[in-house]
């Protein structure tokens, strides 16, 4: 079962798409996953990096009332009934109420209070996230909402995450929070601008090992790339980008002299 001292890692991720097939085949090529029908669901995609499962592809259900696709971020609790009741206190919506996955877990849909999506879930079994992160699993992980320092508290709360250090990085952004989690920084908080599309959301960054590649190899499979090839403090690479159905992505790769000696990732994106 799952272990207190682990509440709060990000421990899967999951893409909600209009076409899964096609989804699969541009990340296949920009990322490196290797796609594995779920021997418990046929209509559920596994994504490998190795022999390691680390996330999945799935049709958009019908519940999710004409969202676009869109990836979700499954964060860990070891007490899902009491977490969907705190999150709810604090001023988050139940999008889906405690849902069980046999053999694996049980998990709950949810917005924070300012309406970004993410998934509370409480495994049945151990899992595994490497420290520091390799190519092909999630490295970072960013909320861009409405009111930074008021979102923080709500998932300090819910998950005891702790606040990190804070950097102006300029334009739209402006401050950025960093966050972490047992000692570690583990992603960023920024306030959208007025003039950003879309609701409050979640970002996770997929670790590759050459970011300016992948980035060309972007538009060459159809996509779009909206932000990068770009240096962050530490000297890593990001790029932000949109998949052909048009599900926002991000992708991250180590400074390569940081990645030679495999230390963590830089704080700040």
């Amino acid at each position: 079962m799952a272990k207190a001292n682990t509440r709060g890692r990000f421990l899967w991720h999951e893409l909600l798409t209009s076409d899964p097939k096609a989804a699969l085949a541009f990340y296949t090529r920009i990322v490196g996953w290797k796609p594995q029908q779920w021997d418990k669901d046929p209509n559920y995609t596994l994504l490998l990096t190795g022999d390691r499962p680390i996330g999945g592809v799935m049709t958009l259900p019908a519940e999710a009332k004409g969202a676009p696709p869109h990836w979700a971020s499954y964060i860990e609790t070891p007490t899902l009934d009491d977490t969907v009741a705190k999150a709810q206190k604090l001023g988050a919506v139940v999008l889906k109420p405690a849902t069980p996955i046999p053999e694996v877990g049980r998990f709950a849909v949810l917005t924070d209070p300012q309406g970004a999506m993410f998934i509370a879930f409480e495994p049945s079994m151990e899992m595994t996230v490497n420290d520091p992160p390799q190519p092909g699993e999630f490295s970072w992980h960013e909320l861009i909402t409405t009111d930074q320092e008021a979102a923080l508290r709500f998932y300090q709360e819910l998950f005891g995450w702790e606040k990190r250090q804070a950097m102006d990085v300029g334009g739209p952004v402006g401050m950025y929070q960093l966050f972490g989690w047992n000692g570690k920084d583990m992603g960023g908080i920024y306030t959208k601008s007025p003039d950003m599309p879309g609701p409050s959301n979640w970002l996770p960054y997929a670790m590759v090992p050459d970011t300016r590649q992948a980035a060309a190899e972007v538009t060459k499979a159809g996509g779009q790339v909206y932000v990068g090839p770009m240096e962050v403090p530490g000297g890593d690479i990001i790029i932000v980008g949109q998949d052909p159905q048009g599900a926002a992505f991000a992708l991250h790769s180590a400074a390569p002299a940081r990645a030679e000696r495999k230390e963590p990732a830089a704080a700040g994106r």
